[in-house]
């Protein structure tokens, strides 16, 4: 079977090679870990947390629960499942109880310091805004509003609350193999015929069922995803998620660093002064990313989830296979999981000219600034900079040089998708979630097609 992703278990903890996200570029800091106390008083302060609000919300509302959602992985898997899940929920006229992002302690900034606590975590709205983080619908749309894990134990105790089980349903809608829209038709009428007001889906044991989630790596690990697209990319949950205004306050912070550099003289006429307008975003992992890549070279996996849309213009054609050519497949997989310098400088340069050759009319596309998000330290970071002005960029500006308090510090994978999500053009890993994340924003903000591009 051809998938998307695989997970690896290493040293007894689950290993994840679909997120692709930066994880930690800025070390560990001198100064403690973000404090959120005041942003978790401002959400148990939500309107909504109010055991007396007339139905479809207070005690009278019909709420769910997934304690299935993956946690201790990077933030992308996360994300992916709160805006399914949160979809699902609203499609069943129940109240989403978001979670906290638990942080796999690898990837936590402040790993070392002696004042992280031992569960690190962030609340869901200093990642994300919208209602699958406790915002409200649009006007004239009466669903029950996104509540708190906290909150929850409050409306609905465990004694009222009907548990399923995940291996009371999965193996009966065969969700291994089925369309996604017949997995989420399926969740949607337990859901919908439970009589309770109180449903907390449950995990199934590890043993039973590596990937228990409701929409789990089969379903995100192919193109059984992309069956649900237009109804997902049209969506409240899509249209209505925002960016969190920490998130946005890093951003408008470092908006300076991707002013225009170059000289007045070589911009076209008709050129924005947007910095976004012309900027080249590109997603670029490092580290010990390539065993990852020969992993899933071995398990001849496709890209992942949004980025196999058939309608973006950069596909992955499979090599012979790690059975038949081993020493091939690996090589493929390699130059486009892990694509060296002269690679990544080829693949950026034919970016920007399709784009630009894509204009049409009035349309001037100038593109002069790139912005690379990576996890990279090396030389090897510095180095491509160098190569990168040589090749006739103005500006270079990457992860590492971005000015972030602890708060920004905290959701640095959030602030890098967002500026990726507003650049031109986003140049990204194919097996990625954290790029896949990164198109769903992008298309459902009407970014073309042509502006989406893979190595």
């Amino acid at each position: 079977m051809i998938v998307a992703s695989i997970s690896l278990l290493k040293e007894g903890h689950r290993v994840s090679v679909t997120d692709l996200s930066i994880g930690n570029p800025f070390g560990c800091d001198a100064d403690p870990p973000a404090n959120w106390d005041k942003l978790y008083k401002w959400e148990d302060q939500l309107p909504q947390h109010n055991v007396d609000m007339p139905a479809p919300e207070g005690k009278d509302g019909r709420y769910v629960l997934f304690m299935n959602q993956i946690q201790m992985l990077g933030w992308n898997n996360q994300l992916n499942e709160v805006l399914m899940n949160s979809w699902l929920a609203y499609k069943s006229n129940r109240t989403y109880v978001f979670h906290d992002y638990i942080w796999k302690d690898d990837y936590y900034p402040w790993q070392n310091h002696p004042s992280k606590p031992s569960v690190p975590r962030t609340p869901l709205n200093a990642l994300i805004s919208g209602p699958s983080a406790g915002g409200p619908w649009a006007a004239g749309d009466h669903s029950p509003r996104a509540i708190s894990l906290r909150f929850f134990d409050q409306v609905c105790p465990k004694h009222e609350r009907k548990i399923i089980n995940t291996r009371d349903v999965k193996p009966i809608i065969g969700s291994n193999w089925i369309p996604g829209d017949e997995i989420f038709k399926a969740w949607q009428k337990i859901l919908v015929d439970a009589p309770e007001r109180c449903v907390e889906i449950q995990p199934a044991d590890r043993s039973e069922d590596n990937f228990p989630q409701t929409f789990d790596l089969w379903f995100w690990g192919n193109t059984r995803a992309l069956d649900m697209w237009e109804d997902f990319k049209n969506s409240p949950v899509s249209r209505l998620l925002g960016t969190s205004p920490i998130v946005q306050s890093a951003v408008d912070r470092n908006t300076y660093l991707f002013q225009p550099r170059g000289s007045p003289q070589f911009v076209p006429k008709g050129a924005s002064m947007d910095p976004w307008d012309r900027t080249l975003a590109v997603h670029i992992r490092r580290g010990d990313f390539k065993e990852a890549c020969q992993g899933l070279a071995q398990y001849n996996s496709t890209f992942y989830s949004w980025n196999l849309h058939t309608f973006l213009p950069d596909k992955f054609t499979h090599p012979p296979g790690w059975d038949v050519d081993r020493e091939t497949t690996i090589a493929t997989y390699i130059r486009h999981c892990f694509p060296e310098e002269d690679s990544i400088i080829e693949k950026i340069h034919q970016s920007r000219e399709d784009y630009v050759k894509a204009g049409r009319g009035g349309d001037v596309r100038y593109l002069d600034t790139i912005f690379i998000l990576t996890n990279d330290r090396s030389e090897f970071l510095s180095h491509l900079k160098s190569k990168l002005l040589l090749d006739g960029w103005n500006n270079v500006v990457t992860t590492r040089d971005l000015e972030l308090d602890q708060q920004q510090k905290d959701v640095g994978m959030a602030v890098d998708m967002d500026m990726a999500r507003k650049a031109a053009v986003f140049l990204g890993n194919g097996w990625s979630s954290f790029t896949s994340n990164i198109v769903h924003r992008r298309l459902v903000d009407g970014k073309e097609p042509i502006s989406i591009r893979f190595f």
